[in-house]
């Protein structure tokens, strides 16, 4: 008699399992914009200072140059993808990691057309292609 109890408790507790859906990884890695390349006095806005997100030495930005970085932002009205044809907000201003810039881990880039100032702070992707 034992024995059946157990296994009708058994077959009670064992219900369908709930799969829960992993988010994909991250393929970037985030850093901050900045500003821009200056001296005392001239500013060069066609060279983007990036501050990447746990690098803090020179040494660790060499494994950053060459990669593409972007930066994603919302414009005003809704534009039609040329790719895709699906209208969207979303817009994107793509780069490449220049050089390091100094000895506490930022870099240089160089976007297709100038980052807007109103960038400065936000939130810059430096993607982990193409591998050198």
């Amino acid at each position: 008699f034992k024995f059946f109890t157990l296994m009708a408790t058994k077959e009670a507790s064992e219900s369908p399992k709930t799969v829960t859906k992993r988010k994909p990884g991250r393929l970037y890695v985030k850093a901050a914009f900045t500003g821009y390349k200056r001296g005392q006095r001239n500013q060069h806005e066609g060279v983007s200072l990036l501050k990447i997100d746990g690098v803090n030495t020179r040494d660790e930005t060499d494994f950053y140059v060459g990669k593409k970085c972007c930066y994603v932002y919302r414009g005003k009205r809704e534009k039609i993808n040329t790719k895709t044809k699906q209208k969207s907000r979303i817009r994107v201003i793509w780069g490449k990691v220049a050089r390091p810039h100094g000895r506490s881990g930022a870099v240089r880039a160089r976007f297709t057309s100038n980052l807007p100032a109103s960038a400065m702070g936000k939130r810059v992707r430096i993607m982990l292609y193409p591998s050198r």
